[in-house]
């Protein structure tokens, strides 16, 4: 069975704008244009970047179906799901599908510390029951568990499950994997640092958080990469390397919604548990955005 990439390219994780009472649609709408106007492919809402661990499930399902409507033959879009519940997201990627979602981005169930077994099986469930394009997310360092290899090669068998967002930072894991699965899992990167690299290897792009504030100079990496033209992206890549790591100066999403908010940008505020930027950060990551030219 051959499967087909969900897309190629740039795909943002994108922020949700919230305000006191909710979530903000008209600056969420705003920042949609705003991708699509910079050549960017695919959109994730409701991830990591999204804040979504704060979002009710009604305000998921909201989300979801305003961000269809305003990217319809635009970008494609790719709902997050991810639950240490399987049941919870299982609804979530029901509602996913019901809205008109391309796929699905779910990660690894946080908390609950499953064995490789019980990872399967999660992932598998919901594959089982949806027929919607899935990617995988495997980040660790957020999660405190990894997808093995092993466990990416018996997924990748699943006719639903289609590819990973690979953000481990582990370079060697992110290559076995591609060599072990081939084009049964495509692999995406999910940190924009590991974009080049990955690519190398045979990702065909990045699910990116620097693209909230340069969609362009994101597109443009991507680009690059697909053409194999490696050492020009790695110049375009060393312009913005500091930029990238400033990124995550803070816990993602403090420091990009800051960025956004400097640019004039519609970013919204934060949610707790999560807390405006330090003041002493967020001089570094102005300092750092002027560096490299953005008006701010």
């Amino acid at each position: 069975m051959v499967k087909t990439p969900v897309f190629k390219g740039s795909c943002t994780a994108i922020v949700t704008p919230f305000h006191e009472h909710g979530v903000d649609y008209d600056r969420l709408k705003r920042n949609l244009d705003f991708q699509f106007e910079n050549g960017t492919a695919a959109v994730v809402v409701c991830g990591t970047t999204g804040e979504a661990a704060t979002l009710t499930p009604e305000e998921h399902n909201e989300l979801v179906r305003v961000t269809r409507r305003q990217t319809l033959g635009k970008l494609k879009l790719i709902v997050g799901v991810g639950s240490n519940n399987t049941l919870s997201a299982l609804r979530a990627a029901e509602n996913a599908k019901s809205a008109g979602a391309d796929a699905i981005l779910m990660v690894t169930p946080y908390y609950n510390k499953t064995s490789q077994k019980g990872l399967v099986e999660h992932f598998s469930y919901v594959a089982d029951r949806v027929d919607i394009p899935m990617i995988l997310y495997n980040v660790p360092s957020r999660t405190g568990i990894g997808l093995s290899v092993d466990s990416c090669k018996q997924l990748s068998e699943h006719p639903n499950i289609v590819g990973i967002k690979e953000a481990s930072g582990d370079i060697a894991f992110a290559g076995k994997v591609r060599s072990t699965c081939g084009d049964d899992l495509y692999l995406w990167s999910g940190n924009d640092d590991c974009t080049v690299p990955l690519m190398s290897l045979g990702a065909l792009g990045v699910i990116s958080v620097a693209s909230n504030i340069v969609p362009g100079v994101v597109a443009k990496l991507c680009d690059l990469c697909l053409n194999e033209s490696f050492a020009e992206a790695t110049e375009l890549y060393g312009k913005y390397a500091a930029l990238m790591a400033a990124l995550f100066i803070e816990t993602n999403p403090i420091p990009v919604k800051a960025a956004m908010k400097a640019m004039s940008l519609d970013s919204g505020i934060l949610r707790l548990p999560l807390t405006e930027i330090g003041q002493d950060n967020r001089a570094k990551l102005l300092s750092v955005m002027r560096e490299i030219g953005l008006n701010v």
